[in-house]
C-alpha cells in the first residue's frame, strides 16, 4: 500500500484524468480534473471495487439515499472513483438505479488514487483504492476520511459521517 498523499488543505492535481461511461454512450470518454473540481464543491468518495460486498451493500446505496441531504449542504455533485473499468461502473450503478444522483468515475488506470496515495493491495483483487470520502471545494480537499486498509472497512467515510462534517464545516 502506498503511503496515503492527499491531506486536508492539499489541492487536487489538475492534470489527473478519470473514464466516464454514462447509459446513452457506447465508448467511454476521458475527463480530466478540472472538469470534476473546478468551481465545484464535490463528495468524492472511493470503493476498494463495484459489485463487491460493503461496496453494494451500504457504501453505494447509501450515498444515493443520502442525496438530498448532501444537496441541501451545497454539495454540487456525488461522485464515485474505483479502480474499475468504465463499463463495470455503469453496469454497477444500473444495478443500483442511481440514475443521475451519483457520478461514476473510473480511475481504471490508477491515476487519480496513486497520484494521491490511495491505493491498496487486496488478496485476489490486486492493486485497489482505499475506502474513503472527501469533501471537495474549487479542488481543494476541506474533508478527508480514509478507511483502514482491508476490504471490508466501512466506518468513516460514508454519507452520515460526511454530513456531520459539513455542518461542523458550516459553523467555523
Amino acid at each position: 500500500m502506498a503511503q496515503v498523499k492527499i491531506k486536508v488543505n492539499d489541492k487536487i492535481p489538475e492534470n489527473l484524468y478519470f473514464g466516464v461511461l454514462n447509459d446513452n454512450e457506447e465508448e467511454p470518454r476521458k475527463i480530466d480534473s478540472s472538469e470534476v473540481f473546478k468551481g465545484k464543491k464535490v463528495v468524492l468518495f472511493g470503493i476498494p471495487g463495484a459489485f463487491t460486498s460493503v461496496c453494494s451493500s451500504k457504501h453505494l446505496p447509501q450515498f444515493v439515499q443520502n442525496y438530498d441531504k448532501l444537496k441541501a449542504k451545497g454539495v454540487d455533485s456525488i461522485i464515485c472513483t474505483a479502480v474499475n473499468d468504465p463499463y463495470v461502473l455503469r453496469e454497477w450503478a444500473k444495478a443500483h438505479n442511481v440514475g443521475s444522483k451519483v457520478m461514476m468515475l473510473s480511475d481504471g488506470e490508477m491515476s487519480f488514487h496513486s497520484a494521491l496515495g490511495l491505493t491498496q493491495r487486496l488478496p485476489f483483487a490486486g492493486e485497489r483504492g482505499l475506502r474513503f470520502s472527501m469533501f471537495v471545494d474549487d479542488y481543494v480537499v476541506k474533508l478527508l476520511n480514509v478507511e483502514e486498509p482491508g476490504a471490508l472497512n466501512y466506518k468513516i467515510s460514508g454519507p452520515e459521517h460526511m454530513l456531520k462534517q459539513l455542518e461542523e464545516l458550516e459553523k467555523k
